[in-house]
C-alpha cells in the first residue's frame, strides 16, 4: 500500500467522520476483470480494493473514489462533485478501451448453447435478423443462462460477443414472441453500441428506443414478462 493512497482514504475518512476513531485501513489495487472498487469493514479493520485499472489515475480521481466508497460504508451523502469526477473518469475513451480488452482477458464467459429445450436461440436471432435487419447483423455467441435468471432476462456482452438469454424463457409457457423480443432487444444493443455524453453512458438513444417500437407485438411481450 502506497503512502499516498494511505494518506487518501485516510484524510477522506477524517472529513467524513471528524470524531470517530480511526480503524485499521488497507488499501491496495487488485486485478478485477472490470473497474470494480470494493470496501469491507472486518473485526474493526477497512479492507478497500480498487481496480488496479486505475493505478496511475490523478489524486482528484483517487479521492473521488475513496470518498465515493466511504460515504457507502457510512451511509454519508455522497458529493455530486467526486460522483461526477470518478464517472467521467471511467467512461473516457482511454479506460473504456482499457476494460474492454481486460475483459476479454480477464474475464470468464461460460457460453452454455443456444439449442434449449423449446427454443433455438441462433434460428430466433437468424429469423429476426431476416426480418428487421435485412440479414445484415453478424451473428454473435447466442447462448442460454447457465440459471433460471429472473433478475436480468437477457443482455449483449460486447467484451466477448455473446447475447446471454435467460434459461426461464426455454419453457412451453413461454409465447415465443417473448422470446423474441428479448433477443430483438439485445440484437438492437449489437446495433446501437452504449454511447458517452459527457460522463453520462447512453444505453438507450433515440434511435434504439424508436426501433424497438418496431417490433410487432412489443405490447404482448412487455405485458407478458411484466406478469412474470
Amino acid at each position: 500500500m502506497s503512502e499516498k493512497l494511505f494518506s487518501i482514504f485516510h484524510d477522506t475518512y477524517r472529513d467524513l467522520r471528524p470524531r470517530a476513531p480511526m480503524p485499521e485501513l488497507a488499501v491496495e489495487f487488485f486485478a478485477f476483470a472490470n473497474v470494480n472498487n470494493t470496501i469491507r469493514l472486518r473485526e474493526g479493520r477497512l479492507l478497500v480494493r480498487l481496480s488496479d485499472i486505475l493505478e496511475g489515475a490523478p489524486d482528484a480521481v483517487l479521492r473521488a473514489i475513496a470518498h465515493i466508497l466511504l460515504a457507502k460504508m457510512y451511509r454519508k451523502p455522497i458529493e455530486r462533485l467526486h460522483a461526477t469526477r470518478y464517472r467521467r473518469y471511467v467512461s473516457s475513451h482511454g479506460i473504456t478501451h482499457k476494460v474492454h480488452l481486460l475483459r476479454q482477458l480477464r474475464g470468464r464467459k461460460r457460453i452454455q448453447s443456444p439449442r434449449g429445450k423449446v427454443y433455438d436461440l441462433d434460428e430466433i436471432f437468424e429469423n429476426l435478423n431476416q426480418r428487421f435487419f435485412f440479414g445484415l447483423l453478424a451473428r454473435p455467441q447466442m447462448t442460454w443462462s447457465r440459471d433460471h435468471a429472473r433478475n436480468s432476462l437477457g443482455h449483449y456482452d460486447p467484451a466477448h460477443n455473446a447475447i446471454v438469454i435467460s434459461r426461464i424463457f426455454d419453457h412451453p409457457r413461454v409465447p415465443r414472441y417473448a422470446v423474441e423480443y428479448i433477443v430483438y432487444h439485445e440484437m438492437l444493443h449489437l446495433k446501437h453500441p452504449v454511447k458517452l455524453r459527457g460522463s453520462r453512458r447512453c444505453v438507450h438513444s433515440a434511435e434504439f428506443q424508436q426501433e424497438e417500437k418496431v417490433f410487432p407485438q412489443l405490447e404482448e411481450a412487455k405485458l407478458f414478462l411484466k406478469g412474470l
